[in-house]
């Protein structure tokens, strides 16, 4: 039997999805996390606690624990073990990307620079660091940490006064995150134009997209959180066959080989820019929106390309499908989401998901780094699958205290 390592962050949505794909597959699994108690009882050598945070210490506890049981592939569910499983991979011969390639996707400055170095289109771009004149930057501008992700820390200026005031914000919110404060912010010139997502599988260098997403909600600032995701994309088939190489550029510009890829881009007119690169697939529960082959989850997708085993056929279902990730509109305690049943129950909804649990506090962003939940729904059409999230939505009631 196939033996999958699974780096699962703690904070992870994803821990229940890549377990019932590995079940699926037939691979046994073996659960690396930070902290004991995600581990499960007493699961032996098929559990591994690591400091995600410390990838080179991570990986060698890895690498030790092979060559006890063996393992077949290392895969990191979340971009916080990304790094660890690249470093893996790298020392046990497996297929992987090389830990540079991985390090550039995680950290936006670096991303930026090879970018720029290999010609793909993108905003542009100036680190700042504290004593900087964060006014003088080319306006509007969007100002972003370069470690954080889910757009946590994220804000537009459009003057010289809020491009301070947003710098100091920023830097607030990495001291809560636990990073370094004083560290460079990058500064991007704001780039117009409607927002897509790529969800695609890297195999041998040759980028293979698995889903073009439009983001229907304007993305404008000043912060930028993302709500609608929909697929198929609803861009001409030139845009997107245009988005498609552009993201195909992009991956292979920072040095990505393998795995799975999720590209974001800003279509303007004929303009097309890439604003990230992650190294992982799509965030949250959003996977669950897609479905390929004979109704395999992305998940199973990626564990049969990590493992070797045959991908048959994984084309996306035909149907229309979307996602939304549930806003938090403003701060509290949340007591109860009520509506639930009637949102489910709107023509289109597959499911409606509430992820943070009653007495727990709610962060809008850009200090927040959670969401509410997720709605999912399918349909005929694009336009279908849209208005039944936004209908499921509106049915909720968030009581906050």
């Amino acid at each position: 039997m196939a033996r999958v390592l699974l780096l699962l962050p703690t904070a992870t949505y994803r821990a229940e999805d890549f377990l019932a794909a590995a079940e699926a597959v037939g691979a046994e699994v073996v659960i690396a996390s930070e902290r004991r108690q995600a581990l499960g009882g007493a699961m032996g050598d098929r559990a591994l606690r690591v400091d995600l945070r410390r990838p080179e210490r991570a990986a060698a506890a890895v690498v030790e624990l092979s060559e006890r049981v063996g393992l077949d592939a290392v895969v990191a569910v979340d971009d916080g073990g990304v790094a660890t499983a690249a470093l893996a991979g790298e020392r046990l011969g497996l297929p992987h990307n090389s830990p540079a390639a991985v390090a550039a996707t995680r950290d936006k400055a670096a991303m930026r620079r090879a970018f720029a170095a290999a010609g793909i289109p993108q905003p542009g771009f100036r680190l700042l660091l504290p004593g900087d004149d964060a006014g003088a930057v080319e306006l509007p501008t969007v100002l972003k940490p370069v470690a954080l992700s889910a757009s946590r820390g994220v804000i537009r200026a459009d003057d010289p006064a809020a491009a301070a005031a947003a710098e100091a914000r920023i830097r607030a919110i990495l001291a809560d995150a636990g990073e370094d404060p004083g560290g460079p912010i990058l500064a991007e010139t704001y780039a117009p134009g409607a927002e897509v997502a790529v969800e695609a599988l890297l195999r041998g260098g040759e980028l293979e997209v698995l889903a073009v997403f439009d983001k229907p909600d304007p993305l404008e600032g000043p912060y930028f959180e993302e709500t609608i995701y929909v697929t198929p994309s609803r861009l001409p088939a030139e845009a997107q066959r245009r988005v498609e190489e552009t993201a195909a550029a992009a991956a292979a510009a920072l040095g990505l080989r393998e795995g799975p890829v999720h590209a974001e881009l800003r279509v303007d007119g004929d303009r097309i820019r890439v604003l990230e690169l992650a190294a992982r697939s799509i965030g949250g529960l959003c996977s669950r929106s897609l479905r390929f082959g004979a109704g395999i989850s992305l998940e199973e997708v990626i564990l049969r390309h990590a493992l070797g085993l045959p991908l048959g056929d994984h084309a996306r279902e035909r149907a229309a499908s979307g996602v939304m990730m549930l806003p938090i509109r403003r701060a509290g305690t949340l007591r109860e989401v009520g509506g639930l049943d009637a949102a489910r129950a709107v023509p289109g909804v597959s499911d409606v998901r509430i992820t943070i649990a009653p007495g727990r506090p709610v962060v809008p962003l850009p200090e927040g780094d959670r969401y509410l939940g997720f709605a999912f729904a399918r349909g005929e059409t694009p336009a279908e699958v849209e208005a039944a999230l936004r209908a499921a939505d509106a049915a909720l009631d968030v009581v906050l205290d």
